[in-house]
């Protein structure tokens, strides 16, 4: 039996694809009044039935990356060029702790963009994927090419918590859109603590030796998109990219969803 709330969202496991074409038949003013839900992100009341409770205005709010100065290759942006050398690459990058080749994201994880993220990874709103998929794919030249999308993976205990992985749904939109086939070819060997609250440094400390390529995994000069949802200080994926090259890969970039803003303002 379906439990009704003051809020209440629907996915497809709740409704059969018959049942729901037939709810679309409804009149809105009586569902609304059967089944109330606001936005959950500016809490307006929705005027359309959706199986996402966040408005029109919210799911096209967010805005992509904009900085004065990029570096070349991880993306991180900066407010003036005094980081970055000749080549437009940060000391990050020049020290070689970064394991991936390039990176890029679609936007600041902040204001909409982070609402969403988190309707979709800490409240289980699977529909999202799609919707940030497209946005993860705007940032990902047209012209550049794939032989895999590698989703980073979630230790088995968080995955059974949360009961998904969002970096594989993503991918997997992504792929359907890109045509690029899914390869799982990492495994994450063991739980890591919250990376929150930690430097650089420490997280990449609490990363080490986490991730792991499966058992007969071969990608011997392969071109490999690497997926996660938020780029913060780059340690996990820079994990993940090494894993990665140890099973031959010959190029590992990066795409996420949003990244964190950590330039230095006054």
């Amino acid at each position: 039996m379906l439990s009704l709330h003051g809020r209440c969202a629907f996915s497809s496991s709740l409704l059969t694809r018959t049942a729901t074409s037939s709810l679309r038949a409804v009149p809105h003013g009586f569902f609304s009044f059967l089944f109330p839900a606001e936005c959950r992100i500016c809490d307006i009341p929705l005027d359309v039935f959706t199986r996402v409770p966040v408005c029109r205005n919210c799911l096209n709010a967010p805005e992509p990356l904009e900085a004065d100065y990029f570096c070349a290759i991880c993306n991180a942006p900066f407010l003036n060029d005094f980081p970055l050398d000749a080549n437009g690459v940060c000391a990050l990058c020049r020290s070689g702790k970064q394991g991936f080749d390039r990176a890029a994201s679609f936007g600041f994880y902040e204001g909409p963009l982070r609402s969403l993220i988190h309707l979709f990874k800490y409240s289980g709103m699977r529909p999202l994927a799609g919707r940030l998929a497209h946005l993860m794919d705007r940032a990902l030249p047209i012209d550049e090419r794939f032989d895999f999308i590698v989703p980073v993976p979630l230790h088995w205990r968080r995955r059974w918590n949360r009961g998904f992985n969002q970096a594989e749904l993503l991918a997997s939109e992504l792929s359907e859109h890109r045509r690029i086939p899914i390869l799982n070819a990492l495994w994450r060997r063991k739980q890591t603590g919250n990376q929150a609250g930690l430097t650089s440094a420490a997280r990449r400390s609490n990363i080490a030796g986490a991730f792991e390529p499966r058992a007969g995994i071969d990608l011997h000069g392969k071109r490999v998109l690497l997926i996660d949802d938020v780029f913060t200080t780059g340690a996990t994926a820079s994990a993940c990219a090494r894993a990665l090259k140890k099973a031959g890969a010959g190029t590992v970039s990066l795409l996420t969803l949003a990244r964190a803003d950590r330039r230095w303002r006054p």
